[in-house]
């Protein structure tokens, strides 16, 4: 067997060993064509032909193709459900790859590999075509440029065409010596992006994602700060890449992903807005769409763990809270479902219908000796106890292992239906997409973005809303769809469609979380612009380490500068080793001044000892009791603390002031702000997270008059302070004009 596929998977960040690279190839430039082979080929050979004007032939070759190792499409794991997921996906099979010149002139070419096996057989590929682009200098006026912000500097639109279409396009807008600029979604690497490279894709990075400059939640739309004071936002879901001064000090690249007839009048639209960065944010969610105010109670704690699989264990763990006098708001359970419908519950009989329609509570019978013998009445126990519940999802129909019962009658129904997301093969026609990610890979992926097939896959957990009385869900992994032969149900392809599909999921559950008259509350980590308006966000997988800490909090900074309101992180981490007591402690105290505070801890498959990010479990595994009392404060100090915030949320969707605010919104004109990692909480408090160990850290207050919220002391803003924080602490000061109202929040812990 001898296998190319010229798109690949559709993996942004790696180039799979048996694709085209680019896969639209350039006149002039490299070209890899890379192949996967069974065992028993000896050799690889390349026929290819090019074309010029006219379909007049350049050039014909055979060319030799070596051997390389095959790739495991750019992920690296460490650890959990990614590493064994990728384990799984493994093929014993040879990778081979060559690199031909473009000629300069070609217009398109044609070409297949040749394998001969070890008996001297021969194997063939199909013969392949492509038209070759080149980048050609265009009208500035080819790119639209609305709003008040900075033009477009005169002479650098660039438009890469084929015979046929237009491709991409390249502008540039200048940039001030002064100017910072931020924000671009939820970003884990910086605040100011000035002098570096980066684009706007949805991509699941398991863990160190500030190390690898990948996210879940982009956002082709930034803060430019320090100068005139404007923005923009580049009006597109295809992909876009920026080179903010990296190149050039001088200017901001943009080169996005376009699709356009060759004579088209405008191929992209770019909306600058000028003023203040409140202003430009204001602007942008009028295009974007505005957050919805959520409930007060999403800002008490939200406790988790993944092992927490059963009915006995949550009331076990929310018994503990209560013992411990630590309060709790939200438990949010993952390992809940049968893991195949991700509708039933574990253990839970039923006769599976077989159209694929919903079930009812009245359809399942639940033994007393499974795993969650009354679902409904654990429900009733945790509201008594003014707990809300949250229900863990995949958007995705498991096909590995061979799907039975419920789950098959579902993916037959979709498939008949028509109501997945289909990918286009070789010849053409239309097929189901299957997952090309590591994680559930292989599974079906229902068209969320469409309203009739996201209706029919909400409506299959109604009865956990209406019946079991749950009061949102996790929204997991929005980040499933790869590839631009993605075909979804309007019509529209992948290139255009895959970002906006964590925005779709979102919006659908919190549709049946309305309709059912409850609070659209979902906890996403993945989404695009358009995420504003749809429920609370995580950022994702990570390590507890200082470093994750740090990045964690950098990306909460650029998510609420987007116009993310309701954000949070698994504190401290919720993968690998469980943190030592002063990480644990010290996120816990930062985190009381994050929108959304919760904790979390991976699977470990209930290995000894115990992973779980309770603080009991910590105070056991590092030996510290006085872990659990000064959890206890802290969390008392929340409570305290959700008036405040509910208040300051609802200024924040009034005004588009972010609740987690950086301090460069209110501080435009002062540089020390891009120097720390801090933010006002609201109007009132500024919040300076130690994150590194020890109890000294320098707080840098900006203009304006201070008080310490520990002590009451009066400071004065302009100046940097060392002090000195216990762990169960974080520095924190209020504004003067506040410090009446605000102070018995403090006090009570003082």
């Amino acid at each position: 067997m001898i296998r190319h596929q010229p798109f690949g998977s559709g993996h942004p960040y790696s180039q799979d060993t048996e694709q085209r690279s680019p896969a639209l190839p350039r006149a002039g430039e490299s070209l890899r064509i890379g192949a996967r082979t069974s065992s028993g080929i000896v050799s690889v050979e390349l026929e290819i032909t090019q074309f010029g004007e006219d379909d007049a032939v350049l050039s014909t070759l055979t060319v030799p193709v070596s051997e390389v190792a095959r790739s495991s499409r750019g992920q690296v794991a460490d650890g959990g459900h990614l590493a064994s997921a990728q384990a799984r996906q493994a093929r014993r099979a040879g990778g081979w790859e060559t690199h031909v010149d473009v000629d300069s002139r070609a217009t398109s070419l044609s070409y297949r590999l040749v394998a001969t096996t070890a008996d001297s057989g021969m194997q063939r590929t199909r013969e392949f075509t492509a038209e070759v682009a080149r980048w050609v200098a265009a009208d500035d006026a080819r790119v639209a440029v609305g709003g008040g912000g900075a033009p477009v500097i005169a002479g650098s639109v660039e438009i890469l065409v084929s015979p046929n279409r237009a491709h991409r396009v390249r502008l540039s807008l200048p940039l001030g010596d002064s100017e910072h600029v931020a924000g671009f979604g939820e970003r884990f690497d910086a605040l100011d992006h000035r002098g570096a490279s980066l684009d706007s894709v949805v991509f699941e990075q398991y863990k160190s994602q500030g190390a690898h400059r990948r996210t879940y939640m982009p956002m082709p739309f930034a803060h430019v700060v320090g100068g005139s004071g404007w923005g923009f936002h580049v009006d597109t879901s295809r992909r876009v890449w920026f080179d903010v001064g990296q190149s050039s000090r001088d200017r901001l690249t943009i080169e996005a992903e376009v699709d356009a007839a060759l004579d088209a009048a405008t191929v992209l639209d770019v909306h600058t807005f000028s003023g203040t960065p409140r202003e430009v944010l204001d602007a942008f969610l009028v295009r974007a769409g505005r957050p919805e105010e959520l409930p007060d109670w999403v800002f008490r704690l939200w406790a988790s763990g993944n092992e927490w699989n059963t009915q006995a264990e949550v009331e076990h763990q929310v018994g503990l809270h209560l013992a411990h006098d630590i309060p709790v708001g939200s438990v949010v359970v993952e390992a809940w479902s049968d893991e195949s419908t991700f509708t039933a519950f574990r253990d839970a009989q039923y006769t599976p219908r077989a159209d694929g329609g919903p079930l009812r509570l009245d359809d399942f019978t639940f033994p007393e000796d499974g795993a969650w013998p009354d679902p409904k009445g654990m429900v009733d126990s945790l509201h008594a106890r003014d707990v809300r519940l949250h229900l863990w999802q995949i958007p995705l129909i498991k096909m590995r292992p061979h799907p039975e019962g419920q789950t098959r009658a579902d993916a037959e129904a979709a498939i008949r239906e028509g109501r997945l997301i289909r990918e286009r093969a070789a010849d053409g026609s239309l097929r189901p997409y299957r997952n090309r990610g590591w994680w559930f890979p292989l599974s079906l992926m229902p068209d969320l973005t469409d309203a009739d097939a996201a209706a029919w896959w909400t409506d299959k957990r109604r009865y956990l809303v209406e019946e079991v009385g749950i009061d949102g869900f996790k929204t997991d992994g929005g980040e499933h769809a790869w590839g631009s032969d993605l075909v979804y149900l309007d019509g529209r392809g992948g290139a255009e469609r895959n970002n906006t599909f964590p925005v779709a999921y979102a919006k659908a559950y919190g549709d049946l979380l309305r309709s059912a008259g409850k609070a659209p509350v979902t906890f996403s980590r993945a989404g695009f612009t358009g995420s504003q308006a749809h429920g609370a966000y995580w950022a994702g997988d990570e390590n507890s380490t200082w470093e994750a800490f740090r990045w964690s909090m950098l990306a909460g900074l650029s998510a609420s500068a987007c116009g993310i309101v309701y954000w949070g992180w698994d504190i401290a981490g919720f993968s690998g080793p469980p943190p030592d007591a002063e990480l644990y402690v010290r996120a816990f105290a930062a985190s009381a001044f994050v929108p959304i505070m919760q904790y979390h801890s991976e699977f470990n498959h209930h290995r000894t000892p115990l992973r779980d990010r309770t603080p009991w479990n910590l105070a056991e595994l590092t030996g510290d009791d006085s872990v659990i009392a000064e959890i206890r404060g802290i969390v008392h100090l929340r409570e305290r603390l959700v008036p405040y915030l509910a208040d300051q949320a609802r200024i924040t969707i009034a005004d588009s002031r972010p609740l987690m605010r950086p301090l460069y919104f209110d501080h435009p004109d002062d540089p020390a702000v891009w120097d720390v990692i801090e933010w006002t909480l609201g109007d009132d408090i500024l919040v300076a997270p130690v994150l590194r160990p020890g109890e000294s850290w320098p707080v840098y207050l900006p203009a304006g008059e201070w008080r310490d919220a520990w002590t009451g002391e009066p400071v004065a803003g302009r100046q940097t302070i060392d002090t000195l924080t216990p762990r169960d602490r974080v520095p924190v000061y209020v504004r003067e004009a506040a410090w009446e109202r605000l102070a018995p929040v403090f006090e009570a812990d003082a």
